[in-house]
């Protein structure tokens, strides 16, 4: 039975929360900050409401895995991502008030079903991971300054 791990950081951001959540509720915008690698797409209209679908793809050539994913928990200031695929899990999305902006928490936990696909992970892909899922924070909080500075008519 494959075990799961967690993943978590956070960062502080010179935003309000509400810009910052618009940076992973609007797409466009969570295209600005994600990883090239990596597309996003909606099963049906892109919303992140409870129950609203979507498809993660990691653009490798030939096999391109994919995670489909569902909202389970959504409230201001809070994304829930569940998916299934080659993980099994939830991506967290938390913005937290601050005295200087929004203090953002991403918790990423999941299993990997298969053996083989776990042992591949963990020998050569989790440590990448870990540093690409940190450089998309720092990202996104470039891009939530940004379209704060602007009084957020970037979206």
């Amino acid at each position: 039975m494959a075990t799961s791990q967690i993943f978590e950081q956070s960062i502080a951001i010179k935003a309000s929360s509400t810009v910052v959540e618009s940076c992973l509720s609007n797409l466009e915008l969570m295209h600005r900050w994600l990883n090239p690698a990596l597309r996003c797409e909606p099963i049906g209209n892109w919303s992140t409401e409870l129950n609203s679908l979507s498809r993660f793809t990691i653009q490798i050539p030939i096999l391109q895995p994919s995670l489909r994913s569902v909202v389970v928990e959504r409230e201001p200031g809070l994304i829930v991502w569940q998916f299934e695929g080659f993980f099994k899990g939830r991506d967290r999305w938390e913005c937290q008030p601050s005295s200087h902006g929004t203090l953002l928490l991403n918790r990423f936990e999941f299993t990997i079903p298969n053996p083989v696909v776990n042992w591949g992970f963990n020998q050569f892909a989790a440590n990448w991971t870990k540093k690409d899922m940190q450089a998309q924070l720092r990202r996104l909080k470039r891009v939530a300054e940004e379209v704060y500075v602007l009084g957020g008519k970037d979206f």
